[in-house]
Protein backbone atom coordinates (compact mmCIF):
# COMPACT_ATOMS: atom_id res chain seq x y z
CA UNK A 1 0.00 0.00 0.00
CA UNK A 2 1.18 3.52 -0.70
CA UNK A 3 2.61 5.35 2.36
CA UNK A 4 -0.07 8.04 2.27
CA UNK A 5 -2.83 5.42 2.22
CA UNK A 6 -1.23 3.37 4.98
CA UNK A 7 -1.02 6.41 7.22
CA UNK A 8 -4.62 7.31 6.47
CA UNK A 9 -5.87 3.84 7.32
CA UNK A 10 -4.21 4.02 10.72
CA UNK A 11 -4.85 7.63 11.66
CA UNK A 12 -7.84 9.01 9.77
CA UNK A 13 -10.33 8.10 12.45
CA UNK A 14 -8.23 9.71 15.15
CA UNK A 15 -7.47 12.81 13.13
CA UNK A 16 -11.03 13.28 12.03
CA UNK A 17 -12.81 12.44 15.27
CA UNK A 18 -13.82 16.03 15.53
CA UNK A 19 -17.40 17.01 15.43
CA UNK A 20 -18.57 15.14 12.48
CA UNK A 21 -21.77 16.08 12.05
CA UNK A 22 -22.30 13.60 14.33
CA UNK A 23 -20.38 16.21 15.29
CA UNK A 24 -17.65 13.82 15.98
CA UNK A 25 -19.59 13.00 19.03
CA UNK A 26 -18.40 10.26 21.29
CA UNK A 27 -16.00 8.77 18.78
CA UNK A 28 -17.00 5.97 16.46
CA UNK A 29 -18.71 3.74 18.99
CA UNK A 30 -21.87 5.54 17.95
CA UNK A 31 -21.77 3.32 14.88
CA UNK A 32 -23.17 -0.12 15.59
CA UNK A 33 -24.63 -2.94 13.60
CA UNK A 34 -28.08 -1.55 14.38
CA UNK A 35 -27.81 2.26 14.48
CA UNK A 36 -30.59 4.36 15.90
CA UNK A 37 -32.98 5.70 13.25
CA UNK A 38 -33.26 9.05 15.04
CA UNK A 39 -30.59 11.54 16.03
CA UNK A 40 -30.69 14.17 18.78
CA UNK A 41 -29.26 17.19 16.97
CA UNK A 42 -29.19 19.37 20.08
CA UNK A 43 -27.22 16.79 22.07
CA UNK A 44 -24.89 16.18 19.11
CA UNK A 45 -24.18 19.91 18.88
CA UNK A 46 -23.51 20.19 22.64
CA UNK A 47 -21.09 17.26 22.55
CA UNK A 48 -19.44 18.47 19.35
CA UNK A 49 -18.38 21.87 20.69
CA UNK A 50 -16.71 20.15 23.66
CA UNK A 51 -14.43 17.91 21.60
CA UNK A 52 -10.69 18.51 21.45
CA UNK A 53 -10.82 18.50 17.65
CA UNK A 54 -13.31 21.37 17.70
CA UNK A 55 -10.94 23.28 19.97
CA UNK A 56 -8.06 22.52 17.62
CA UNK A 57 -9.92 23.97 14.65
CA UNK A 58 -11.06 26.96 16.70
CA UNK A 59 -7.45 27.66 17.64
CA UNK A 60 -6.48 27.69 13.97
CA UNK A 61 -9.14 30.28 13.25
CA UNK A 62 -8.29 32.37 16.36
CA UNK A 63 -5.21 33.16 18.38
CA UNK A 64 -6.47 31.26 21.42
CA UNK A 65 -9.02 28.61 22.31
CA UNK A 66 -11.71 30.28 24.43
CA UNK A 67 -12.18 28.55 27.78
CA UNK A 68 -15.80 29.66 27.77
CA UNK A 69 -17.71 29.59 24.50
CA UNK A 70 -20.06 32.28 25.81
CA UNK A 71 -17.21 34.79 25.44
CA UNK A 72 -18.24 38.11 23.90
CA UNK A 73 -17.59 38.20 20.17
CA UNK A 74 -16.02 41.64 20.47
CA UNK A 75 -13.36 40.09 22.72
CA UNK A 76 -12.49 37.23 20.35
CA UNK A 77 -9.30 37.92 18.46
CA UNK A 78 -9.07 37.03 14.80
CA UNK A 79 -6.12 35.83 12.76
CA UNK A 80 -4.35 38.54 10.81
CA UNK A 81 -2.97 35.88 8.47
CA UNK A 82 -5.61 34.52 6.06
CA UNK A 83 -6.74 31.01 6.87
CA UNK A 84 -5.50 28.51 4.27
CA UNK A 85 -7.20 25.32 3.09
CA UNK A 86 -4.17 23.21 4.01
CA UNK A 87 -4.43 24.52 7.58
CA UNK A 88 -7.87 22.97 7.96
CA UNK A 89 -8.47 20.11 5.52
CA UNK A 90 -7.74 16.51 6.62
CA UNK A 91 -7.08 14.24 4.78
CA UNK A 92 -5.46 16.79 2.51
CA UNK A 93 -5.91 17.15 -1.24
CA UNK A 94 -2.75 15.24 -2.19
CA UNK A 95 -3.61 12.24 -0.02
CA UNK A 96 -7.14 12.06 -1.45
CA UNK A 97 -5.88 12.32 -5.05
CA UNK A 98 -3.41 9.51 -4.40
CA UNK A 99 -6.10 7.28 -2.93
CA UNK A 100 -8.56 7.91 -5.77
CA UNK A 101 -6.06 6.49 -8.26
CA UNK A 102 -6.66 3.04 -6.77
CA UNK A 103 -10.44 2.85 -6.30
CA UNK A 104 -12.73 0.50 -8.17
CA UNK A 105 -14.66 2.14 -11.05
CA UNK A 106 -18.09 1.73 -9.44
CA UNK A 107 -20.96 4.23 -9.36
CA UNK A 108 -20.90 4.72 -5.58
CA UNK A 109 -17.13 5.14 -5.56
CA UNK A 110 -17.40 7.82 -8.23
CA UNK A 111 -20.08 9.57 -6.17
CA UNK A 112 -17.81 9.45 -3.12
CA UNK A 113 -14.97 10.86 -5.23
CA UNK A 114 -17.25 13.73 -6.28
CA UNK A 115 -18.16 14.32 -2.64
CA UNK A 116 -14.47 14.48 -1.68
CA UNK A 117 -13.92 17.12 -4.36
CA UNK A 118 -17.04 19.07 -3.37
CA UNK A 119 -16.04 18.92 0.29
CA UNK A 120 -12.89 20.86 -0.60
CA UNK A 121 -15.02 23.51 -2.28
CA UNK A 122 -17.28 23.60 0.78
CA UNK A 123 -14.24 24.08 3.01
CA UNK A 124 -13.07 26.95 0.79
CA UNK A 125 -16.49 28.56 1.03
CA UNK A 126 -16.49 28.16 4.82
CA UNK A 127 -13.05 29.80 4.92
CA UNK A 128 -14.46 32.74 2.95
CA UNK A 129 -17.31 33.01 5.48
CA UNK A 130 -14.77 32.95 8.30
CA UNK A 131 -12.99 35.84 6.61
CA UNK A 132 -16.36 37.61 6.33
CA UNK A 133 -16.75 37.28 10.10
CA UNK A 134 -13.34 38.88 10.63
CA UNK A 135 -14.22 41.71 8.25
CA UNK A 136 -17.54 42.20 10.05
CA UNK A 137 -15.68 42.57 13.35
CA UNK A 138 -13.43 45.22 11.85
CA UNK A 139 -16.45 46.97 10.37
CA UNK A 140 -18.45 46.80 13.60
CA UNK A 141 -15.62 47.49 16.08
CA UNK A 142 -16.02 51.32 16.03
CA UNK A 143 -19.75 50.96 16.65
CA UNK A 144 -18.99 48.57 19.53
CA UNK A 145 -16.76 51.22 21.11
CA UNK A 146 -19.45 53.84 20.54
CA UNK A 147 -22.13 51.72 22.23
CA UNK A 148 -19.80 50.94 25.14
CA UNK A 149 -19.48 54.66 25.87
CA UNK A 150 -22.94 55.99 25.08
CA UNK A 151 -25.75 55.09 27.52
CA UNK A 152 -28.36 52.58 26.39
CA UNK A 153 -31.46 54.19 27.96
CA UNK A 154 -31.00 57.90 27.36
CA UNK A 155 -34.68 58.83 27.68
CA UNK A 156 -35.34 57.03 30.98
CA UNK A 157 -32.24 58.56 32.57
CA UNK A 158 -32.90 62.00 31.10
CA UNK A 159 -29.51 61.88 29.42
CA UNK A 160 -28.92 63.31 25.97
CA UNK A 161 -25.82 63.25 23.81
CA UNK A 162 -23.46 66.19 23.82
CA UNK A 163 -22.56 67.78 20.51
CA UNK A 164 -19.08 66.28 20.76
CA UNK A 165 -20.62 62.81 21.15
CA UNK A 166 -22.91 63.47 18.20
CA UNK A 167 -19.93 64.50 16.08
CA UNK A 168 -18.07 61.34 17.12
CA UNK A 169 -21.10 59.14 16.31
CA UNK A 170 -21.53 60.89 12.96
CA UNK A 171 -17.93 60.16 11.97
CA UNK A 172 -18.31 56.50 12.96
CA UNK A 173 -21.55 56.23 10.97
CA UNK A 174 -19.84 57.80 7.97
CA UNK A 175 -17.02 55.26 8.15
CA UNK A 176 -19.46 52.35 8.57
CA UNK A 177 -21.52 53.47 5.58
CA UNK A 178 -18.45 53.72 3.34
CA UNK A 179 -17.51 50.04 3.76
CA UNK A 180 -19.09 47.14 1.90
CA UNK A 181 -21.19 44.46 3.52
CA UNK A 182 -18.71 41.63 4.24
CA UNK A 183 -21.34 38.91 3.82
CA UNK A 184 -22.51 37.69 0.40
CA UNK A 185 -25.99 38.40 -0.93
CA UNK A 186 -28.45 35.54 -0.52
CA UNK A 187 -28.00 32.63 -2.94
CA UNK A 188 -24.83 34.04 -4.51
CA UNK A 189 -22.68 31.29 -3.03
CA UNK A 190 -22.44 27.70 -4.22
CA UNK A 191 -24.10 25.79 -1.41
CA UNK A 192 -26.98 24.54 -3.57
CA UNK A 193 -24.81 22.33 -5.79
CA UNK A 194 -22.89 21.07 -2.78
CA UNK A 195 -26.05 20.25 -0.83
CA UNK A 196 -27.42 18.40 -3.85
CA UNK A 197 -24.25 16.30 -4.00
CA UNK A 198 -24.43 15.53 -0.26
CA UNK A 199 -28.10 14.53 -0.43
CA UNK A 200 -27.49 12.35 -3.48
CA UNK A 201 -24.59 10.62 -1.73
CA UNK A 202 -26.64 10.16 1.44
CA UNK A 203 -29.45 8.52 -0.56
CA UNK A 204 -26.96 6.09 -2.10
CA UNK A 205 -25.38 5.36 1.28
CA UNK A 206 -28.82 4.80 2.82
CA UNK A 207 -29.65 2.25 0.11
CA UNK A 208 -26.32 0.52 0.60
CA UNK A 209 -26.82 0.58 4.36
CA UNK A 210 -30.22 -1.08 3.97
CA UNK A 211 -28.75 -3.78 1.72
CA UNK A 212 -25.90 -4.31 4.15
CA UNK A 213 -28.31 -4.76 7.08
CA UNK A 214 -30.33 -7.27 5.07
CA UNK A 215 -27.18 -9.17 4.20
CA UNK A 216 -26.12 -9.28 7.86
CA UNK A 217 -29.52 -10.69 8.85
CA UNK A 218 -29.32 -13.26 6.05
CA UNK A 219 -25.83 -14.32 7.09
CA UNK A 220 -26.92 -14.63 10.72
CA UNK A 221 -29.82 -16.88 9.71
CA UNK A 222 -27.43 -18.81 7.49
CA UNK A 223 -25.05 -19.30 10.42
CA UNK A 224 -27.87 -20.56 12.63
CA UNK A 225 -28.98 -22.91 9.86
CA UNK A 226 -25.45 -24.23 9.48
CA UNK A 227 -25.27 -24.94 13.21
CA UNK A 228 -28.54 -26.89 13.07
CA UNK A 229 -27.28 -28.86 10.09
CA UNK A 230 -24.02 -29.49 11.92
CA UNK A 231 -25.83 -30.91 14.95
CA UNK A 232 -28.04 -33.12 12.79
CA UNK A 233 -25.11 -34.28 10.72
CA UNK A 234 -23.06 -35.03 13.82
CA UNK A 235 -25.84 -37.19 15.27
CA UNK A 236 -26.07 -39.05 11.99
CA UNK A 237 -22.33 -39.48 11.87
CA UNK A 238 -22.22 -40.90 15.39
CA UNK A 239 -24.77 -43.52 14.41
CA UNK A 240 -22.96 -44.26 11.19
CA UNK A 241 -19.63 -44.47 13.00
CA UNK A 242 -20.71 -47.75 14.54
CA UNK A 243 -20.42 -49.45 11.19
CA UNK A 244 -17.71 -47.48 9.34
CA UNK A 245 -14.01 -46.85 9.80
CA UNK A 246 -12.80 -44.07 12.09
CA UNK A 247 -11.08 -42.10 9.30
CA UNK A 248 -14.39 -41.79 7.43
CA UNK A 249 -16.00 -40.45 10.61
CA UNK A 250 -13.45 -37.61 10.81
CA UNK A 251 -14.04 -36.63 7.20
CA UNK A 252 -17.81 -36.50 7.64
CA UNK A 253 -17.57 -34.28 10.73
CA UNK A 254 -15.09 -31.86 9.15
CA UNK A 255 -17.26 -31.06 6.13
CA UNK A 256 -20.28 -29.48 7.89
CA UNK A 257 -18.01 -27.76 10.43
CA UNK A 258 -16.16 -25.89 7.68
CA UNK A 259 -19.48 -24.93 6.10
CA UNK A 260 -20.65 -23.43 9.39
CA UNK A 261 -17.53 -21.26 9.69
CA UNK A 262 -17.99 -19.55 6.32
CA UNK A 263 -21.20 -17.58 7.08
CA UNK A 264 -19.81 -16.54 10.47
CA UNK A 265 -16.70 -14.99 8.91
CA UNK A 266 -18.78 -13.35 6.21
CA UNK A 267 -21.14 -11.92 8.83
CA UNK A 268 -18.27 -10.36 10.79
CA UNK A 269 -16.88 -8.86 7.60
CA UNK A 270 -20.29 -7.46 6.69
CA UNK A 271 -20.68 -5.97 10.18
CA UNK A 272 -17.45 -4.02 9.68
CA UNK A 273 -18.77 -2.85 6.32
CA UNK A 274 -22.08 -1.89 7.96
CA UNK A 275 -20.36 0.13 10.70
CA UNK A 276 -18.35 2.07 8.10
CA UNK A 277 -21.49 2.90 6.15
CA UNK A 278 -23.35 3.86 9.32
CA UNK A 279 -20.71 6.40 10.35
CA UNK A 280 -20.40 7.81 6.83
CA UNK A 281 -24.18 8.18 6.45
CA UNK A 282 -24.58 9.95 9.79
CA UNK A 283 -21.68 12.23 8.92
CA UNK A 284 -23.34 13.30 5.66
CA UNK A 285 -26.64 13.90 7.49
CA UNK A 286 -25.07 16.12 10.15
CA UNK A 287 -22.93 17.97 7.62
CA UNK A 288 -25.99 18.84 5.58
CA UNK A 289 -27.73 20.20 8.70
CA UNK A 290 -24.73 22.35 9.64
CA UNK A 291 -24.53 23.74 6.12
CA UNK A 292 -28.21 24.68 6.30
CA UNK A 293 -27.53 26.50 9.58
CA UNK A 294 -24.49 28.30 8.15
CA UNK A 295 -26.48 29.32 5.09
CA UNK A 296 -29.24 30.73 7.31
CA UNK A 297 -26.82 32.61 9.60
CA UNK A 298 -24.92 34.14 6.68
CA UNK A 299 -28.21 35.39 5.25
CA UNK A 300 -29.31 36.85 8.57
CA UNK A 301 -25.99 38.58 9.16
CA UNK A 302 -26.09 40.06 5.67
CA UNK A 303 -29.57 41.41 6.44
CA UNK A 304 -28.40 42.74 9.82
CA UNK A 305 -25.52 44.69 8.27
CA UNK A 306 -27.86 46.09 5.61
CA UNK A 307 -30.29 47.14 8.36
CA UNK A 308 -27.46 48.91 10.22
CA UNK A 309 -26.48 50.68 7.02
CA UNK A 310 -30.04 51.96 6.56
CA UNK A 311 -30.04 53.17 10.17
CA UNK A 312 -26.80 55.11 9.89
CA UNK A 313 -27.86 56.58 6.53
CA UNK A 314 -30.99 57.86 8.24
CA UNK A 315 -28.76 59.78 10.65
CA UNK A 316 -26.23 60.84 8.01
CA UNK A 317 -28.93 62.31 5.79
CA UNK A 318 -29.95 64.60 8.67
CA UNK A 319 -26.48 65.89 9.44
CA UNK A 320 -25.19 66.08 13.00
CA UNK A 321 -28.56 66.77 14.57
CA UNK A 322 -28.78 65.28 18.05
CA UNK A 323 -32.24 63.65 17.86
CA UNK A 324 -31.77 61.33 14.82
CA UNK A 325 -28.33 60.29 16.06
CA UNK A 326 -29.77 59.44 19.49
CA UNK A 327 -32.56 57.40 17.86
CA UNK A 328 -30.07 55.44 15.75
CA UNK A 329 -27.89 54.77 18.81
CA UNK A 330 -30.96 53.44 20.65
CA UNK A 331 -31.78 51.08 17.76
CA UNK A 332 -28.18 49.88 17.57
CA UNK A 333 -28.21 49.15 21.30
CA UNK A 334 -31.34 47.02 20.89
CA UNK A 335 -29.79 44.88 18.14
CA UNK A 336 -26.26 44.83 19.54
CA UNK A 337 -26.22 41.64 21.63
CA UNK A 338 -28.18 39.64 19.06
CA UNK A 339 -25.73 40.62 16.32
CA UNK A 340 -22.78 39.53 18.45
CA UNK A 341 -24.46 36.22 19.26
CA UNK A 342 -25.13 35.50 15.60
CA UNK A 343 -21.52 36.28 14.70
CA UNK A 344 -20.36 33.82 17.33
CA UNK A 345 -23.00 31.29 16.26
CA UNK A 346 -21.80 31.44 12.66
CA UNK A 347 -18.22 30.97 13.75
CA UNK A 348 -19.10 27.96 15.90
CA UNK A 349 -20.99 26.32 13.05
CA UNK A 350 -18.15 27.03 10.63
CA UNK A 351 -15.76 25.23 12.97
CA UNK A 352 -18.26 22.37 13.22
CA UNK A 353 -18.46 22.26 9.42
CA UNK A 354 -14.67 22.09 9.09
CA UNK A 355 -14.56 19.25 11.61
CA UNK A 356 -17.51 17.47 10.00
CA UNK A 357 -15.95 17.71 6.54
CA UNK A 358 -12.72 16.22 7.87
CA UNK A 359 -14.41 13.34 9.64
CA UNK A 360 -16.63 12.51 6.68
CA UNK A 361 -13.61 12.64 4.34
CA UNK A 362 -11.66 10.33 6.61
CA UNK A 363 -14.43 7.74 6.93
CA UNK A 364 -15.36 7.76 3.25
CA UNK A 365 -11.74 7.48 2.16
CA UNK A 366 -11.19 4.59 4.56
CA UNK A 367 -14.32 2.96 3.15
CA UNK A 368 -12.85 3.22 -0.35
CA UNK A 369 -9.53 1.80 0.82
CA UNK A 370 -11.20 -1.20 2.48
CA UNK A 371 -13.29 -1.77 -0.64
CA UNK A 372 -10.11 -1.74 -2.73
CA UNK A 373 -8.43 -4.25 -0.39
CA UNK A 374 -11.49 -6.50 -0.41
CA UNK A 375 -10.96 -9.25 -3.00
CA UNK A 376 -14.72 -9.83 -3.09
Amino acid sequence: MLPCLRQLSLTATANCSSPSLEGGVADDNIASSQPSPTVNLSRAYTLAVKTSSYGEIWSKVHHEVPSDLSVEVAQVEFQEEPLQLEDILKPNHECVEEALLHIKPEALNQLIAKYLDDSEQTARLCISFSQSVNQARRLYAPICRLLDVLPQEMESTGHSLSQAQCNWAFDIFLQFDSLNNPFPIHDTHNFNDMRHCYLELKRELDLLLQKSRSKVQLLRHSTKGSVVCLVAATVGVVITAVVIASHAFVALVAAPACTACIPSKMAKKELVHLAQLDVATKGIFFLHNHLETVNCLVGRLYDAVEFYKRLVRFALERGKDRYPIQEVVKQLHRKHSNFLEELLGLEEHLCLCFAAINKARGHLLNYLLHQNQDPG
